[in-house]
């Protein structure tokens, strides 16, 4: 499931498929909340919705945008406000969160990391078999985080799978409180020597 984080509009969009098979797109939605509203209530709302979805859809995985610095401070606020609540919402439910950044986004869906938002909505579009374009981006931006986490996603797992278990040592391990000398088998005692009495 991937989430494009919004204050005003919250992106949902969930993608089902694996690398090196054809996609298919599930669901998709918008989250709006009103700008007049208090922002701990909007955040609030964002939430159920988030959890809603995550309990009908039940996805594998939670792909957010990584959010980025702007000039807006404010905009980059609800942003990193609404991503964290998505963050919070999957980890609720014991689920993995991925982020990636739009750069790392559109270069997966479109082969540019500076493709505009038409280019993302039309490769979206595509690569899904959709019949009619997600609007508004949002929607299209949520899918293509989807798309971006099949493609790339998985691939990044798999790799720090294997180098975890590189890192794993072969033999066995020694705690502080398992001194050295307790992994070597200790050999019986000797038997005392025969005393003999002294020749008089």
């Amino acid at each position: 499931m991937g989430v494009d984080p919004g204050l005003t509009r919250c992106g949902v969009g969930v993608v089902e498929g694996r690398v090196g098979r054809p996609l298919r797109a599930i669901a998709v939605d918008v989250i709006r909340t009103p700008a007049g509203d208090d922002v701990a209530l909007r955040l609030l709302a964002i939430e159920r919705a988030l959890s809603e979805a995550i309990e009908t859809y039940e996805p594998d995985v939670v792909a957010v945008e990584r959010v980025f610095s702007q000039n807006n401070v404010s905009t980059v606020m609800g942003t990193a406000q609404a991503s964290g609540v998505a963050m919070v919402a999957a980890a609720r439910r014991g689920l993995p969160v991925a982020l990636h950044t739009p750069s790392e986004v559109k270069a997966a869906v479109t082969g540019s990391g500076r493709a505009d938002k038409a280019q993302v909505t039309a490769m979206v579009t595509r690569i899904l078999g959709l019949e009619v374009a997600p609007r508004p981006a949002d929607a299209a931006d949520a899918l293509a985080l989807a798309i971006c986490h099949v493609w790339r996603g998985t691939s990044v797992n798999r790799l720090d799978a294997a180098l975890a278990a590189a890192r794993k040592p072969s033999g066995p391990t020694r705690t502080a409180a398992e001194p050295i000398r307790s992994r070597i088998p200790s050999s019986p005692p000797a038997a005392p020597a025969p005393h003999r009495r002294k020749a008089r």
